[in-house]
């Protein structure tokens, strides 16, 4: 089998995988999704029981996401619109989509397709809780602008199960507290100056919310009042460029502090950091991607970051406690790697083992062995110290020339270069072809430092063509095999989008390029994502017009759909021969 049809097949090797892992929050269980083996695309439900170490099947596939109570005796999920549990009989009288039960697994609510509310109580009536069908206005769902902050989710349950804070979507988008008997409460912030709701937590204590302005140069972390609505304003935002809070961010931390995301950049520091009420947790060295929770017993921080090397992502475990010696983290992972974690209890779940104290659990998987041991050479390169990665095909004789494939990926903002054999399978299928694969993390990538990140603001198109440019002239150096009047550049969405510009722009450079469903238009694109980079379009017309790229009949450019790598090789064989 090709390695295309193989992929595809295994769903990129991820089937039999465990993955949307959940722990109890007293610890005692780990829900997951895995499929049965490595050809299986329907993932079924399972759960762990920490202190046996026996694991359950729960309900057969295809399940897409299930939701639980907080120590997971009760687990809710939907297929085909109706509702299915466990732990409780609860019977829904709509079309279900994302069930979840509350807390105390008492109840179950869940939104439907009309975009209504329901409430399936202790006695197993099912009622509307808020919205009406055909009105236009929707209750529990996520408003588009919500996933360019990585927000799914469109309610929350209140920690004891008596509420339910929900997004009303009806143009504009506003937050309220309901109750189980038909009573609200609206949530009140200035949503005319900070219309982006990023994101909302309630986990103890009163929802913590984060609020943009539409710009995103600035935004507050206000905790909410659950009895008037009225709110508190913990932490404001604030960036000349964007503002980029960190996500699981804002947390209330056990001792009553409201952890927030920052960046320090004075004093000689250019730091993503955290901090809980002003004071700084997390050293500066340590680039902070993700707060994972926090790890009962130890009332440790657990974070998902980077420490010195961009292309490696570790667990860190971060004091909380007040006291004297600055801010310290320890590294939890030890192989180098792109490592994550999954916290609840006393019990944390980093990659596909369960620990608990000195304890390891091994989580059962059956997946497909990578078909390839790709090694690619990292290094950093140019006085910017741009992350890169060169790749050749197996067993190349050094000496031996061949034309170059730029990778560009999905673009500017997602990181290429990192050390997870998982991400290099498709780019070592390339390589084998006979190209030596180039990969480059330019300005505007996340995981080396916030100016590193934001320099690209309104310049994105001029700084990432000359960081790949001038990246790819510094490797000549150390690998003189890099044929560069034979350089070809892929890349999909915005790295198709790239990938048009590199070609029509500086055709000196880039021979031919592949185009996977680009990205032409950035009015196309959704405003908050957009804007992020560029600024409104009516304000910046002329860096809307600078940053489009119409796919040319006279360029060496293949736009092409996803999957059709077959395609792809030969027209890049073609071109570079």
């Amino acid at each position: 089998m090709d390695y295309p049809e193989l992929a595809a097949r295994t769903g990129r090797f991820r089937f039999g995988a465990p993955h949307a892992v959940t722990v109890g929050g007293d610890g005692a269980r780990v829900a997951f999704l895995r499929s049965a083996g490595p050809y299986d695309p329907a993932s079924a439900l399972w759960t762990l029981t920490v202190a046996s170490g026996a694991v359950t099947r729960i309900a057969d596939g295809p399940i897409d996401a299930y939701a639980g109570s907080a120590d997971l005796s009760v687990l809710a999920w939907a297929r085909d619109g109706h509702l299915h549990c466990s732990g409780i009989e609860r019977t829904a009288t709509a079309p279900v989509v994302h069930p979840r039960p509350d807390p105390t697994g008492r109840a179950v609510a869940y939104t439907t397709p009309d975009g209504t509310l329901r409430v399936i109580g202790e006695d197993g009536e099912d009622q509307l809780l808020a919205g009406e069908p055909g009105s236009g206005v929707s209750w529990g769902v996520a408003e588009p602008a919500a996933a360019e902050f990585g927000r799914t989710r469109g309610w929350w349950w209140s920690p004891d199960g008596s509420r339910i804070l929900a997004v009303r979507s009806a143009g504009t988008v506003s937050l309220h507290l309901l109750d189980l008997y038909g009573g609200w409460v609206d949530v009140h912030w200035d949503r005319e100056t900070y219309p982006y709701l990023v994101d909302v937590r309630w986990s103890a204590g009163n929802p913590l919310i984060t609020v943009l302005r539409r710009s995103q140069q600035h935004g507050l972390v206000l905790s909410v009042d659950p009895r008037t609505g009225e709110t508190q304003v913990h932490a404001e935002l604030a960036d000349a460029r964007w503002v980029e809070p960190v996500r699981g961010t804002p947390l209330l931390l056990p001792d009553g502090r409201v952890l927030v995301g920052g960046e320090l950049a004075h004093d000689g520091f250019d730091a993503r950091c955290l901090f809980a009420d002003g004071s700084l947790l997390t050293p500066p060295e340590l680039y902070v991607r993700r707060v994972v929770g926090v790890l009962a017993g130890t009332q440790e921080l657990i974070v998902e970051g980077t420490e010195g090397e961009p292309a490696e992502q570790h667990v860190y475990a971060v004091r909380t406690a007040l006291g004297g010696g600055g801010a310290k983290s320890r590294r939890l992972t030890d192989e180098p790697g792109w490592h994550h974690a999954t916290v609840g209890g006393d019990v944390m779940v980093v990659d596909h083992t369960v620990r608990r104290g000195s304890a390891v659990l091994p989580m059962p998987t059956n997946v497909l062995p990578l078909p390839y041991a790709p090694q690619p050479a990292l290094e950093r390169v140019t006085d910017r110290r741009l992350p890169t990665g060169v790749l050749y095909p197996a067993g190349h004789v050094t000496g031996t020339r061949l034309p170059v494939l730029i990778e560009f990926g999905a673009g500017p903002g997602h990181q290429q270069v990192v050390v997870d054999p998982a991400r290099w399978q498709e780019r070592q299928w390339w390589a084998d072809a006979g190209f030596v694969v180039v990969s480059v993390d330019t300005r505007g990538t996340p995981g080396v430092a916030p100016s590193f990140e934001k320099v690209v603001h309104r310049r994105l198109a001029d700084v990432a063509l000359t960081d790949h440019i001038d990246a790819l002239h510094a490797l000549t150096g150390k690998h003189p095999d890099l044929d560069l009047g034979r350089v070809a550049v892929r890349g999909t969405d915005l790295g198709g989008w790239l990938a048009i510009l590199a070609v029509q722009r500086r055709p000196d450079v880039f021979r031919c390029g592949i185009a996977v469903d680009p990205v032409t238009d950035w009015t196309a694109l959704p405003p908050a994502y957009a804007e992020r980079y560029l600024g409104t379009s009516t304000d910046n017309a002329e860096i809307y017009d600078h940053h489009a790229a119409e796919p040319s009949g006279t360029a060496p450019l293949l736009v092409s759909p996803t999957g059709g790598l077959s395609e792809e090789l030969r027209f890049l064989t073609r071109e570079c021969a």
